[in-house]
């Protein structure tokens, strides 16, 4: 009986940790700008922003970068894991120039704005929201798009 109670309470604390996740990626779809960016360091200008759009519907994604050869898209997939301190997030490309590759990320939350740090080399999940020279630490703001 004991270790009936046990696998019911592992299932309702794996439930309640997957509901939490699903509430972040409801709460965090739809359309964003980058407000601030920087790559390794060094901030992206602003022509670099202006030039990207990035939507979350659920858990996937898509960005457009707007370049002289037209738009190039890149979608994929989005999970959260809500309760690590920080918070984080595995983006996963399907299609496009990121696709098959993983990228572990950190991310904070609070209503239309949104910050994610990701580590474009793949390696490991970044341990807070800073981007240092070298490294492949993309740090970004987000203001969401009404």
């Amino acid at each position: 009986m004991k270790s009936y109670l046990c696998i019911l309470a592992v299932s309702l604390f794996a439930f309640a940790l997957a509901a939490r996740a699903a509430d972040d990626l409801k709460a965090m779809s739809g359309s964003w700008k980058l407000t601030k960016a920087e790559l390794a360091g060094r901030p992206m200008p602003p022509a670099v922003l202006n030039s990207i759009s990035f939507k979350l519907d659920g858990g996937n994604y898509a960005v457009v970068v707007q370049t002289e050869k037209g738009p190039s898209p890149d979608k994929g997939t989005v999970t959260v894991d809500a309760t690590a301190k920080p918070k984080g997030m595995t983006v996963t490309g399907v299609e496009g120039p990121n696709a098959g590759k993983s990228f572990p990320a950190i991310y904070e939350f609070t209503g239309d704005t949104m910050r994610i740090c990701y580590d474009l080399s793949g390696a490991a999940r970044p341990t807070e929201f800073k981007s240092t020279p070298g490294t492949m630490l993309y740090l970004v703001d987000y203001e969401r798009v009404k």
